[in-house]
C-alpha cells in the first residue's frame, strides 16, 4: 500500500513515534548545529517528510515505532488543513473518504459484472445489479477516477459537489447525507487536490475487501482525531473507542435489536459489529436502531454505517429523542448510549406528564434520569443496557434525583455500577461512570447469550478509577487489559464462567439492603473498601522503632542543614 507524494508528519506525530514530548522534538530541531530534517514548504504548521525523519532517528540511534497507516494518513491530511477550523475540515475530509469508499465498492462490483457479462449476460451499467448486492450505484461523472484525474483543476470543488449530488439522486437512502460545499471560495482548491491524491492511495496494492475495510478504519480513526482537535464540541459526535469497547464487551450484543437514542457518529454500532465478528457471528445477527438530534452529526453517522456495510434505521431525519421519538414502539434487546452529561436545555418543562417517567419526573435542569428512563422504557423483557453518565447521577439528591435513583434501585434494575478514571473524554473533565441496567435478573439469558445466575436483589460495584494510562498530556485511555479486567469481573459475577470473589478496593457484590443503608447512593468507592496493602511480615513494634529512629536522624540532619545555611548567609553579610 502506498500514498501518492511523500508521507508527512508533524511535531506531535514525531513525538508519538519516538515516545518523547513535543518540546523534546523541538529541541532536537532547534539545537545549535542540528541536522534535523528541514520542514516542508507550503504548510501552515511545521510539516516534515516522514521518511527523512525516520532516517534521522535511525542515524541518531533513537528508538521509534512507525506510525500505522491511519496515523500516517491523518498526519498528512491534518497538515493540509491550514487555518481551517477542525469542525469544518472534518466534513471536507470525511466526505471524500466516504466517496472513495463507495467508488471502490462500485468498481469491485463492476469488475465482477464484467466477468459475468461474458458468461451470464450481466449488464455492468444496470444500477439494479449493484443495488441487489447492497452496493451504491455511482454515475460515470461521480466516479473517483474522474475526480482524481481532475484533482489539479481549479474547478475540482464544483466537480466534487456535482458528484455528491449525482450519487444522492441515484441512491435515495443517501439523500441529504453527503456534504456538498466543496466549491466554496474559502476552501483552498490546491490543498483539496492534494487531499484527493492522498485518499486515492488508500488500499492500493491490497485486496478489494481489505481496501474497503481499511477505509472504514480510516474514517473512524479520523473521527477520533477530529474529536481531539475540537475539544468540548467533540462529545456531541464521538465517544472514545475504548469506552465503547468496554460497554460492548460488558453487555455482549450477540443477536437482536441494538438501540442508541443519541447515537452521535454511530461508534456504538460499529463496535457492536466488530464484537459480533470477533465472536464468530454475522452482521445480520443484529438490527440497528438509532437517533441523533444534530443534523450534521446524523449525516456523519449515516456515512459511518454505510462505509461499514451496516444497515441501520436512524430515521429519515435528525430528531430529538425526547420530543420526537422515531422508534416509539421499539423494544430493544441491547441499548448502548453516551448521552450529553448533565444536559440542561432538553425541554423538560414541556414533558412533565410524560409516560416515560415511571420512576419519577426528572428535573428540568438535568436530563440524566430522563435519558435513563427513556431507555428503560425501550428495553425488551430480557433487555440489557449500558450507558455513560456523569458521576453526579450516582449520588445527587437535588431536584428529586435521589428519589428517582431509589425507585430504579428498588425496582431491582441496576445490575452493575462502574466508576471510571478521569480524563477519558474529549473536552470535559467531568468524572463519569457506567450504569448497567438489566430488565430481568432471574437468570434468563439476554438475546443470543447463555443462561446466567439468579441475581435478584443483588448488584456489583466496580471501582476503575485507578485504571487507564495517559496517552497525551490531557488524555487517558483504558488498555485492553483494563477492559478485560472490568468485563471479566462482571461476567464472572453474573455467572458466565469463572469464580467471582470480591476484591478490596476494586469490586464488591452487594445486596439492595446494603444500598438502602447507604441511602441509595451508588458510588462504588463506598462499597469496595480499601485496597489490601502488602504484608511485609515486619512486627509492628519493630517497624515503629525503626521508623522513629529514621525520623530522629532526619530531624538532626535537618537542623545541621539549617545551621549551615545560616552560616553561609552570615558569611555574605545577611544576619538575622
Amino acid at each position: 500500500m502506498g500514498t501518492q507524494g511523500p508521507a508527512i508528519v508533524g511535531l506531535e506525530d514525531i513525538s508519538a513515534m519516538a515516545g518523547v514530548s513535543v518540546p523534546a522534538v523541538s529541541q532536537w530541531r532547534t539545537k545549535r548545529g542540528s541536522d534535523f530534517p528541514a520542514p516542508l514548504p507550503g504548510y501552515e504548521t511545521l510539516a516534515f517528510e516522514k521518511r527523512e525523519v525516520e532516517a534521522w532517528l535511525k542515524k541518531k540511534n533513537k528508538s521509534f515505532k512507525p506510525l500505522n497507516l491511519e496515523a500516517t494518513l491523518w498526519a498528512a491530511a491534518d497538515k493540509m488543513r491550514g487555518h481551517m477550523d477542525a469542525a469544518e475540515y472534518k466534513h471536507v475530509v470525511l466526505g471524500l473518504v466516504f466517496l472513495k469508499y463507495i467508488s471502490d465498492a462500485f468498481e469491485a462490483r463492476r469488475r465482477e459484472l464484467l466477468e459475468l457479462e461474458k458468461t451470464e449476460g450481466a449488464d455492468p451499467e444496470d444500477p439494479d445489479e449493484y443495488r441487489a448486492e447492497h452496493v451504491f450505484w455511482v454515475p460515470p461523472d461521480a466516479r473517483w477516477e474522474r475526480l482524481q484525474a481532475a484533482a489539479k483543476q481549479p474547478e475540482i470543488g464544483a466537480l466534487i459537489d456535482a458528484a455528491m449530488e449525482a450519487i444522492e439522486h441515484e441512491n435515495p437512502s443517501l439523500k441529504g447525507v453527503l456534504p456538498k460545499d466543496y466549491a466554496r471560495p474559502v476552501l483552498d482548491k490546491r490543498r483539496l487536490g492534494e487531499l484527493i491524491d492522498l485518499i486515492s492511495g488508500i488500499g492500493l496494492g491490497g485486496r478489494e475487501n481489505h481496501a474497503r475495510d481499511l477505509l472504514g478504519r480510516v474514517y473512524e480513526y479520523f473521527l477520533g482525531q477530529f474529536a481531539g482537535k475540537e475539544g468540548k464540541k467533540a462529545g456531541e459526535f464521538y465517544t472514545p473507542r475504548h469506552i465503547v469497547r468496554l460497554l460492548v464487551e460488558m453487555i455482549e450484543p450477540y443477536k437482536g435489536r441494538v438501540y442508541d437514542p443519541c447515537c452521535g457518529s454511530s461508534g456504538m454500532f460499529v463496535q457492536s459489529e466488530e464484537f459480533i465478528r470477533a465472536h464468530g457471528g454475522h452482521l445480520g445477527d443484529i438490527s440497528v436502531f438509532g437517533q441523533e438530534s444534530n443534523p450534521t452529526t446524523w449525516r456523519l453517522a449515516k456515512m459511518n454505517l454505510a462505509i461499514r456495510g451496516i444497515e441501520a434505521n436512524l430515521g429519515d431525519r435528525a430528531a430529538d429523542a425526547f420530543h420526537g421519538d422515531l422508534h416509539p414502539d421499539l423494544k430493544a434487546d441491547f441499548i448502548l448510549a453516551n448521552p450529553p452529561f448533565n444536559m440542561s436545555d432538553w425541554g423538560g418543562d414541556r414533558l412533565r406528564d410524560d409516560v416515560r417517567w415511571r420512576y419519577g419526573v426528572p428535573p428540568v435542569s438535568n436530563a440524566n434520569f430522563a435519558w435513563m428512563q427513556h431507555m428503560i422504557r425501550h428495553l425488551s423483557p430480557t433487555g440489557m443496557m449500558g450507558l455513560v453518565l456523569a458521576n453526579g447521577s450516582m449520588s445527587s439528591n437535588t431536584s428529586g434525583e435521589g428519589e428517582i435513583r431509589k425507585s430504579i434501585v428498588e425496582a431491582d434494575l441496576v445490575d452493575c455500577m462502574v466508576a471510571l478514571p478521569g480524563q477519558l473524554f474529549y473536552g470535559t473533565q467531568i468524572p463519569a461512570c457506567l450504569w448497567f441496567i438489566a430488565r430481568d435478573k432471574s437468570g434468563k439469558p439476554t438475546r443470543g447469550g447463555s443462561r446466567l445466575r439468579d441475581r435478584r436483589g443483588e448488584l456489583v460495584f466496580i471501582d476503575g478509577r485507578k485504571l487507564g494510562n495517559m496517552v497525551s498530556r490531557t488524555q487517558k485511555e483504558l488498555s485492553d487489559q483494563d477492559i478485560r479486567r472490568i468485563a471479566d469481573t462482571y461476567h464472572a459475577w453474573r455467572g458466565e464462567g469463572g469464580e467471582y470473589a470480591d476484591v478490596p478496593g476494586f469490586s464488591k457484590s452487594a445486596t439492595i439492603e446494603e444500598v438502602r443503608q447507604h441511602g441509595h447512593v451508588l458510588t462504588p468507592g463506598r462499597y469496595v473498601g480499601a485496597e489490601n496493602g502488602e504484608d511485609d511480615d515486619e512486627p509492628f513494634d519493630g517497624k515503629m522503632a525503626r521508623l522513629l529512629h529514621a525520623l530522629r536522624k532526619q530531624q538532626v540532619e535537618g537542623q545541621q542543614l539549617d545551621e549551615a545555611i545560616e552560616a553561609g548567609l552570615a558569611g555574605i553579610g545577611y544576619v538575622r
